[in-house]
């Protein structure tokens, strides 16, 4: 199994921290892992991506002319990684960015109102973990165990009080993808 996945935003909409995440949660299973990210001045407010290639073979190359999954979260995002996604490949979005919506008809579309599900959770920082428990509900390439291991690595001690709210914007995730 291979999965090839972009995942793109504006900055501060937690890109980089889901793709980091993913990527420690996928080594936490004993996956073979690649986090290439995207990203200057954008990581605050242009648009930043991240690829991340989850594989039970070595990888050979970070570099991607295509992808497996798509999450674009804005909509230069989607006008530039839409026509980037296999046939028959797997595009994630949330509504709240996009104004005009993916037409592809040869790919699986997943809507994920992340953003009203992270208002309505009372944690808007919870955003992106709602997109990436929709991803693991399309494509369940890591366990949501290894996935809380991934966000115990990377998320500082002090925040680690946040790891209860992170799981349950997992498990939204997992719920409401459509």
């Amino acid at each position: 199994m291979t999965e090839e996945i972009i995942i793109s935003g504006f900055g501060g909409q937690g890109v980089l921290s889901m793709g980091k995440i993913l990527a420690y949660g996928a080594l936490m299973e004993g996956k073979e892992v690649s986090w290439m990210p995207a990203y200057g001045p954008e990581q605050r407010g242009g648009t930043a991506n991240v690829t991340v290639i989850v594989s039970d073979d070595p990888i050979s190359s970070p570099i991607l002319s295509q992808y497996d999954t798509a999450i674009v979260l804005n909509q230069p995002s989607l006008d530039r990684f839409e026509p980037l996604v296999k046939p028959g490949g797997n595009l994630i979005f949330d509504g709240y960015g996009i104004s005009e919506p993916p037409t592809r008809k040869d790919i699986n579309i997943y809507e994920v109102s992340a953003m009203d599900a992270a208002a309505e959770m009372g944690n808007p920082k919870g955003f992106n973990m709602i997109v990436l428990g929709a991803l693991l509900r399309i494509c369940p390439i890591v366990g949501i165990e290894h996935i809380l291991k991934g966000l115990r690595k990377t998320l500082p001690e002090r925040h680690h009080h946040l790891i209860p709210a992170n799981e349950l914007a997992l498990r939204k995730g997992m719920d409401i993808v459509k």
